[in-house]
This record gives structure tokens, C-alpha cells and sequence, in this order.
């Protein structure tokens, strides 16, 4: 069942078939709206903008295919789920379909049970693919706080790790977005390397946005993934400077009262707070505690990480 929220548009001519889907899809709770050719189906989509739309390939006035092309180049539609049907089987159909941009193919007739399964993962994997993060491809906000909530309600030992580049904008307004961007990607694979090769078997690694990272660990080998983290971290941060300022050491920015300060070689810090000294309450807990260790290894002038070690 979903919680009432998934809106399911059915676009088919046929009033027999889009009433049989139409209850079958209601009976597991998803919220409908029916359009009968092409032109309907288009002006639903924009109006109402489903999660998914279950397209009839042959219908009148716009076809199935040109449809879903239209839904693809549109920026408000572009990120609807299309399950395409067809009462042809086929594969030149089934290439025309997915290649106007549509998720999946079902041939008529099909089962219910088995359309049903197919709605509900293409919406998972629609929510999945919003969930992670455009730049590194990692989980984003959502899937983290969903992660460390299961971690503190499970009740096992696990370390949360809080990672991210000491003096951040300072390089990015010096070299600009793209190349700050490209510190960002950096940083996400040393640590990606790092917490795969002792983060243990259940490691997790999200990406909050900006150059914020966390990553949840077993807490017996946290202390050993931050030091991989910065020892790789270390290891490429040369690579994002022009020859000079690596040589010179250091970037120049001038403030906001044109005051010119000088920054080094970016650095790393990382906070880890684990739950085997203390029992997390809440996922919420977890995350302050691991960002006040965070901002305590900031006051170093190296890459570093600082470990919770109050017990209660």
C-alpha cells in the first residue's frame, strides 16, 4: 500500500482498460486520474502532474510515443515516471518507446498484480534517483536521515562520521564553481574509497550538499576510515591547484573589507561521534554531536578529525 500521496495518470482510449486499472490501482491506495487521448493526457500531466503515467501507445490525436517526447522536453514534466502500454509485442515497438524516454513497457493484456509491481518500483526508483545527489550520485538528505535513523532505533554500535573541506569557499571563489565542483567530486571519492575499504560491511556515505559529507560507520574502525579519508584526501588536494599557488603554498582572497588573507592548501575535518560511549536518542542527537566534533577538529591547521569520547 502507499500513503495516499502517489498520483497515477492513465492515458489509454480504452474506457474498459482504464477502469479496470483505475481499481486496481485505487484498491492499493495510489490516487488516479484518467485522460482518453493524447491531447488529455498532455494537458493532465501539465496540470496535475502525476508521479507516474501509465501510457497507451496507440491512442488518438497525439500517440503514446510523441506524448512521452513531449513529457521528456518539458522542464515541468521531464521527471514523471511513463510506463508505456501497448498491445504491441514487438522489440522495434519496445525500442521506440524507451527511446521517446519512457521507464518501462508492458505488453496487453497484462496481469494486475504484475502492473501494480511494476508502478511501484518505477516510483521507488523515481524517489531514489531524487533522493541522491546530482554532483557525486550519493544519497542525499533524505536517504541519510532515513539511514541514521534506522542505525539509532536498531540499537547496534555504529560511529557517524561528519567530513568536510576546511575553507571551502575561499577556494571556490578563488577558482570558481566548476573547479570547486570538481573539489567536491574529490573529496566524495577518497572518502567513497575509504569507508568501502574499512568502513565494514554495513558503511554507509551521504552527501548533504555543498562539501558536507557523512558517513556511518561500524564504530570499532571509524578512527581508521577518517585517517584513510585524509590520507587520500591529502594525497589529491594538490592536484586541484595551479602550479604557483601550490609552489607559493597558499591563495589569495580579498573580504569583504578588501582585506587580502591568505589560505593554504585546503584541508579536511572530520567529526565522528559514536553510540557506544553514549545512546543516541534520535537521529538528530547523532548529527549535532558528530558536527560540535567536526567544528572542534576545525581548530587545527591540518586535515584532522576529532572523536566524541563523553560517556553518559
Amino acid at each position: 500500500m502507499t500513503d495516499g500521496t502517489d498520483l497515477i495518470l492513465i492515458a489509454d482510449d480504452d474506457e474498459d482498460i482504464v477502469r479496470f486499472v483505475e481499481v486496481n490501482l485505487r484498491l492499493e491506495g495510489f490516487e488516479v486520474a484518467t485522460a482518453f487521448d493524447g491531447e488529455q493526457a498532455l494537458q493532465a500531466a501539465y496540470d496535475s502532474h502525476p508521479d507516474l503515467v501509465l501510457l497507451d501507445v496507440m491512442m488518438p490525436k497525439v500517440d503514446g510515443f510523441e506524448v512521452c517526447q513531449r513529457l521528456r522536453s518539458d522542464t515541468r514534466t521531464k521527471n514523471i515516471s511513463v510506463i508505456m502500454l501497448t498491445a504491441k509485442s514487438l522489440s522495434a515497438d519496445k525500442v521506440v518507446g524507451l527511446t521517446a524516454g519512457a521507464d518501462d513497457y508492458m505488453i496487453k493484456p497484462f496481469d494486475p498484480i504484475e502492473l501494480v509491481a511494476r508502478v511501484k518500483s518505477a516510483l521507488r526508483r523515481a524517489r531514489e534517483m531524487r533522493a541522491i545527489n546530482p554532483l557525486t550520485q550519493l544519497p542525499g538528505n533524505v536517504q541519510i536521515e532515513d539511514e541514521v535513523r534506522r542505525r539509532v532505533a536498531g540499537g547496534g554500535d555504529f560511529a557517524l562520521m561528519y567530513i568536510d573541506i576546511d575553507n571551502f569557499k575561499a577556494y571556490n571563489d578563488h577558482y570558481g564553481f566548476l573547479r570547486g565542483d570538481d573539489a567536491i567530486k574529490t573529496l566524495a571519492r577518497c572518502a567513497a574509497e575509504a569507508i568501502k575499504d574499512s568502513g565494514g560491511e554495513d558503511a554507509f556515505l551521504g552527501h548533504i550538499g555543498g562539501d558536507d559529507f557523512v558517513a556511518v560507520v561500524e564504530a570499532e574502525t571509524a578512527e581508521k576510515a577518517a585517517e584513510e579519508v585524509i590520507a587520500g584526501w591529502d594525497r589529491a588536494a594538490a592536484q586541484l591547484y595551479d602550479p604557483e599557488d601550490l609552489e607559493r603554498g597558499y591563495i589569495e582572497i580579498e573580504d569583504r573589507q578588501k582585506n587580502v588573507r591568505q589560505f593554504p592548501v585546503a584541508t579536511i575535518s572530520i567529526g565522528i561521534a559514536a553510540n557506544t560511549g553514549r545512546r543516541f536518542t534520535s537521529h538528530w542527537e547523532a548529527s549535532e554531536v558528530a558536527s560540535e566534533m567536526k567544528q572542534f577538529a576545525k581548530q587545527d591547521q591540518t586535515s584532522r578529525f576529532a572523536v566524541d569520547r563523553r560517556r553518559r
